[in-house]
């Protein structure tokens, strides 16, 4: 089939690679002349493991293009994903207007049937505003197509986690196809039909909100561990057997029970708040997701709590940090909690050092005075302590003994709950992860 990707960000780029890896004729289109001239040479602006070597195939094999007119795209496709971004307004509401923009262009270029498929992150009720756009426009743009063009919209959401996108889209744990006719549900499963999982077929409406649920609920496991993590801190308890001991449970479950200093990037802050906004609107007050979000703040601020407490002075003192961006294997930095920790650390005087494997260069377009490594080594070097953000499998394996005689003082906070207390503790180090058992 031929399928066009409206927006080539992170969503777009990975669902047109894949879908030409499924067979498709693909063209990707975006308005950015700086990254679809990249992406024409082969070059993938952000990491993603597997991406570029898979991209570039496709390329080869002549199943994957970039431009960047909507227009043609539109006109060569039967179906036309929609993959733009959808950022907060300060209300925390998402902004829509790209996906507007694109509905009217798609519009103003359609010649035929089409299939137009949400795959932004949107808020309920969006499709019905996009169907609404088209035909305004269809009828504005020419009388005479009005009523003779049909088209379907349909709402496919996403659930790629950024450092497994490649395969959480190839074997995912169900599809979700948000349609109001049969030729929509068909066509999608005709594009997916190489993909074998549960599929979820639903209205519009019900698609869209499947999306935002999920990741609030997600983001609801984080936040439930990081304040059940407090109060292991204060009666002596480890979260960690304490999670474990939970996951078991079928019901439960192990996976996102994992405390630490909050959750970033660039869904569940987004989605969390777009999804308080909208049940705002609707009458309803979703103060569960309010406190999901207020836990995810004070996380970050216990965490700083607790390195003032046992740094004692944190001014002109040298801290050194490890992982920037908000999860391993991705270099996004978007809402990571260590660039408000950084931040809070520089605003009480301290010095900073960084790295990173992946996120250094967005890391100093947007860090100012802290100084970027080369590697774990040269940041740990005289510093007075050592915090781990990111839970990099590279710092697992770092010579610590190498690390405890370079720095100054042999403090680590371990904001991931990632390395070994007692091997640390046997090696010099005071230790500090996250509800780790310190009675407070």
């Amino acid at each position: 089939m031929n399928i066009a990707i409206i927006g080539s960000g992170y969503v777009g780029l990975v669902t047109g690679v894949c879908l030409a890896s499924l067979g498709h004729q693909v063209i990707c289109v975006d308005n950015v002349k700086e990254k679809i001239l990249k992406l024409k040479k082969g070059i993938v602006p952000i990491f993603e493991p597997g991406l570029e070597s898979l991209m570039r195939e496709m390329m080869k094999k002549k199943r994957l293009t970039f431009g960047f007119s909507i227009k043609e795209a539109a006109r060569k496709s039967t179906a036309i994903f929609i993959a733009v971004g959808t950022p907060s307004k300060k209300s925390g509401e998402a902004d829509l207007t790209y996906v507007e923009n694109v509905a009217r262009e798609i519009a103003a270029s359609m010649d035929s049937y089409k299939l137009i498929v949400e795959k932004s992150t949107v808020p309920a009720d969006t499709g019905n505003r996009i169907k609404r756009t088209i035909m305004l426009n269809l009828s504005k743009s020419d009388k005479t197509k009005k009523g003779k063009i049909d088209f379907d919209v349909a709402s496919n959401p996403e659930f790629l986690r950024e450092g497994s996108a490649i395969e959480d889209f190839m074997n995912p744990d169900r599809l979700v196809f948000g349609v109001e006719s049969k030729k929509a549900e068909m066509l999608l499963r005709e594009i997916y039909k190489p993909i074998k999982t549960p599929i979820v077929v639903t209205n519009i409406n019900s698609a869209e909100m499947i999306k935002h649920a999920s990741n609030s609920f997600l983001a609801t496991k984080i936040s439930f561990a990081n304040a059940l993590a407090q109060v292991c801190d204060r009666v002596g308890a480890d979260i960690l057997k304490v999670a474990e001991g939970m996951g078991f449970d079928k019901r439960i479950g192990r996976s996102f029970l994992n405390a630490g200093i909050g959750y970033g990037g660039s869904c569940f802050p987004k989605d969390v708040d777009a999804f308080i906004r909208l049940s705002e609107k609707s009458g309803y007050h979703f103060n569960l997701l309010k406190e999901v979000r207020n836990v995810n703040e004070q996380q970050k601020a216990a965490f700083l709590q607790l390195i003032e407490d046992k740094l004692w002075i944190v001014k002109n003192k040298m801290i050194g940090v490890l992982g920037i961006a908000f999860k391993p294997d991705t270099d996004d930095i978007r809402n990571a909690p260590a660039l408000d920790i950084i931040r809070a650390l520089q605003h009480e005087g301290a010095k900073v050092r960084a790295f990173d494997p992946q996120a250094m260069d967005q890391a100093k377009k947007v860090l100012k005075g802290v100084g970027f490594c080369a590697n774990a080594y040269s940041v740990a070097k005289g510093c007075d302590a050592l915090l781990l953000l990111t839970e990099w499998e590279e710092f697992k394996n770092l010579d610590y003994q190498k690390i405890r005689q370079s720095m100054r003082q042999p403090l680590i906070f371990d904001g991931r709950n990632m390395l070994h207390e007692k091997e640390l503790s046997d090696s010099g180090f005071e230790y500090y992860g996250i509800g780790r058992g310190r009675v407070l």
